[in-house]
């Protein structure tokens, strides 16, 4: 007998574990971004004062980074704000600008603008691959430079001194001219939120370590009275929203801005491109580096407008979303709403916050990219790219910082010209007994065919190796006398001009020894191209040409 009760539809059901789904959705969205704020808010304070701004401007940067980046970005997972890594490369010049009456707000404000223009450029131009212009070891040098940039500022916060001095060697030589007047209560709350950040992250690293060290190191302080005592704390902080920013560049302010905001933006596309390949969205989705590009562009404008200072992603941030579950922008939009109150009704919260205890948390910054086991790794591997590591970070030290990456991108692009002058021809053998061409070992040394010199050029053939390539193929044919030169190019993916003309020079030179040049295996498209656009196929022949060197060795080899 049916019932009179109404049934439940399976479409309710559906709809009910949907919506159930949802809403877990948006609790795990919130707890994300809770634990993103307790994390981002003395970070982001603290990355303000290195600069040598007031705390609050840090997050209403990162607020207003969230913003720009989650409207635009294509990242779900990328957070950004204020960053440890730009801020040292603007904050001397930008001092230097206030010195001279530019003002230091204003110089940070307009510098985000250009680096935004330069942003959005560089993702509407799909310049995604200047993001390696950076070798991995020159950007451990650079990582290792900024490191020591933020120590030795924050050393005379830490030991409660006047500090100032934008050059390492100026403030060392400040400090050890002070260091009667070190204060042990500023030290000793400096090095213990360091050591609590530091232990919290290796025994609980989802925990917010940075904010309960600062809040601990806050109610000591108050506790056992320093601040009366004279420790540096914030002090009040401005409340309210900040007031808008409309820069307007003057044409010697542009002059003095322009270089400085390409280096910003340069360092922004590498450690974005990182971030975005090293955390893929949850749907499985390729980075797409360029859109990113453009959300930095968006998170930079609207920190201009704030009025703070350049931003970019960040690799740490970015981890503990992950970490906490997150799949989406809405972790870091809860998080900018938190940050957002704080600033706006949470002076008098944080006007007790001890100096030292912001200069501790970036102490554990720079510890934690001062990357040691890269750095010992490569000088196992490869000493020679060591050197760089070396070179890199004396120059940021010792240099001005946007000198010393710009030595750092110098360092990385000659080495990896280096790297290609050194690739030399490869004479290869046939495996017995197949038809492979490979070339010999210790295992396996192959065997010749008389009369036949296949050899192999594991580069792309550019003006910087060309001369090498030609040089040492000639010599092989002057020592070898073949009848039959096959140029295997399985490897060979690009040909410039000056490499055509040095193949041009090499089909007569091999003609005039009474050999035949033949080429195989030209695979890449590209290269291709670039050998009929330059007439080497036209010299070389159409019947000279094949897809493995088996079959040029069948076609051309003399009986």
């Amino acid at each position: 007998m049916p019932s009179d009760e109404p049934q439940p539809h399976a479409g309710s059901t559906t709809g009910a574990k949907a919506a159930s789904g949802k809403a877990f959705g948006y609790g795990r969205e919130a707890l994300v971004g809770l634990t993103l704020a307790a994390i981002t808010i003395p970070e982001q304070m603290a990355t303000a004062r290195l600069g040598g701004f007031e705390p609050q401007v840090g997050l209403f940067a990162f607020v207003a980074a969230t913003l720009g980046f989650a409207a635009v970005g294509a990242s779900r997972l990328t957070t950004v704000g204020a960053d440890t890594t730009i801020t040292p490369i603007f904050a001397g010049m930008l001092a230097a600008l206030a010195a001279g009456g530019t003002g230091l707000g204003p110089g940070a404000a307009s510098l985000a603008f250009l680096v935004a223009a330069i942003l959005a450029l560089a993702g509407f131009l799909r310049l995604g691959w200047v993001a390696g212009l950076l070798s991995t070891p020159v950007l451990t040098g650079f990582l290792a430079g900024i490191a020591v940039h933020i120590l030795v500022s924050q050393l005379p916060t830490l030991f409660g001194l006047p500090g100032g001095h934008h050059e390492v060697m100026v403030q060392l030589a400040s400090i050890y001219d002070q260091r009667n007047a070190i204060s042990p209560a500023s030290t000793l709350i400096g090095l213990g939120v360091f050591a609590a950040v530091l232990i919290c992250e290796r025994v609980a690293p989802r925990l917010p370590g940075a904010l309960f060290a600062v809040v601990l190191a806050t109610l000591a302080s108050h506790q056992l009275g320093l601040e009366a005592r004279g420790l540096p704390v914030l002090g009040a902080l401005a409340q309210g929203l900040p007031s808008s920013f409309v820069p307007d560049f003057a044409l010697d302010d542009l002059r003095e801005l322009l270089p400085l905001a390409l280096v910003v933006a340069l360092v922004v596309m590498m450690q974005t491109a990182a971030v975005a390949q090293a955390f893929r969205d949850p749907d499985g989705r390729e980075a797409d580096v360029d859109r990113d590009f453009l959300g930095l562009g968006a998170a930079n404008l609207l920190a201009g407008l704030s009025g703070a200072f350049p931003v970019n992603a960040s690799p740490p941030r970015t981890a503990v979303v992950v970490a906490s579950g997150g799949r989406s922008q809405l972790g870091a939009l809860v998080a900018a709403a938190l940050v957002l109150a704080l600033a706006m009704a949470g002076g008098a919260l944080l006007a007790h916050v001890p100096q030292a205890a912001l200069a501790g948390v970036l102490l554990f910054v720079a510890k934690r990219i001062f990357r040691l086991s890269t750095m010992l790794a490569v000088a196992r591997q490869a000493p020679t790219e060591f050197a760089l590591i070396l070179f890199t970070a004396l120059a940021i030290v010792l240099l001005p910082i946007e000198t010393g990456v710009a030595i750092g991108v110098g360092l990385s692009l000659i080495h990896g010209i280096w790297v290609t002058t050194r690739s030399e021809a490869i004479e290869f053998r046939r495996i017995a007994g197949t038809t492979i061409w490979w070339p010999p070992s210790q295992e396996q040394q192959g065997e010749e065919v008389s009369g036949v010199l296949v050899v192999a050029f594991q580069a792309p053939l550019l003006f910087a190796n060309a001369l090498t390539f030609k040089r040492g193929l000639i010599a092989l044919v002057e020592r070898r006398r073949p009848h039959l030169v096959v140029l295997e190019a399985g490897g060979t993916a690009a040909v410039d001009y000056t490499a055509a003309q040095a193949l041009l020079a090499l089909i007569v030179a091999c003609r005039n020894r009474g050999a035949t040049l033949a080429i195989a295996r030209l695979e890449s498209l590209r290269a291709h191209e670039a050998l009929e656009r330059f007439g080497v196929l036209a010299a070389l022949g159409p019947d000279h040409v094949f897809r493995s060197v088996e079959e040029a060795v069948r076609s051309l080899a003399p009986p």
